[in-house]
């Protein structure tokens, strides 16, 4: 049996972690005000603080992480009568995040992952990655975690787009997405335009256009690329779409001055 899962491409930047640290900290222990010029992010293990950015405030209990981003002025303070204990990673990101981080995020759940970022200590060669791989686990369960409304129409382009040369139809990305194919029909429409059923044939032609035009690529091979077992089928799908047939198109892009 095959499996396929859609993998979003979400086109994510380079992160570098740049430090890493934990503390139990003494009454009134503080820090700032004071800009950082990376992010940094610490779960609260136990104990409270509280934390102020953006002229807000707020007392951060255990199981809460408070976020620090780049080049915003923040400064943060223990409990008096039980401060808190905390574990920090910080890090730089060569593009956007994978998504907005609140200034404060409740997830115990992520003391897990906070708390195995401890073994980097016994690490040398391989300590970058191996928190920069807990920074997307953690990046990965604060989505998980999030309240985010499903764009199911979004979620169809990124199956089409990723799985195009498979035979999949618009019944079947409708089961997928658990909706009724006429409702799903229409809400692709409405957002996009376009069909989902003529979507997916124009995308399907604009990658075999992109084949064709290399010199290696020959019809069949073409029509297989991009999910049609029958070479009639899409030469006549091709021609529809193009007012020439695939062979016809390779030959003008391969040898334009004939």
């Amino acid at each position: 049996m095959e499996k396929y899962i859609t993998v979003t491409n979400e086109d994510f930047s380079a992160i570098t972690p740049v430090q890493f640290g934990y503390q139990s900290c003494k009454s009134l222990h503080a820090y700032g005000p004071a800009i950082r010029t990376y992010w940094l992010i610490h779960f609260v293990v136990s104990g409270f603080g509280n934390f102020e950015i953006n002229n807000k405030k707020y007392r951060v209990s255990p199981g809460e992480m408070f976020v620090i981003p780049p080049w915003v002025e923040t400064f943060y303070q223990a409990d008096k009568e039980n401060p808190w204990e905390y574990i920090w990673i910080g890090f730089n990101s060569k593009g956007d995040l994978p998504h907005n981080l609140n200034d404060i995020i409740h997830l115990p759940e992520a003391f897990g992952i906070f708390n195995s970022m401890k073994k980097c200590e016994g690490m040398s060669g391989g300590r970058s990655s191996f928190l920069s791989s807990k920074i997307w686990e953690l990046f990965s369960l604060i989505k998980e975690n999030g309240i985010f409304k499903t764009d199911y129409v979004q979620t169809a382009r990124e199956i089409i787009h990723s799985e195009y040369m498979n035979p999949i139809t618009i019944e079947g990305i409708s089961e997928r997405l658990n909706l009724d194919r006429t409702y799903f029909s229409v809400l692709f429409r409405k957002k996009t335009g376009i069909s989902p059923k003529n979507y997916l044939l124009n995308f399907r032609m604009d990658m075999a256009k992109k084949l064709l035009s290399r010199e290696d690529v020959s019809v069949s091979v073409a029509a297989y690329s991009v999910g049609y077992g029958d070479v009639f089928n899409f030469s006549k799908m091709f021609k529809k779409c193009y007012g020439v047939s695939p062979s016809e198109y390779a030959k003008q892009k391969r040898h334009p001055d004939f």
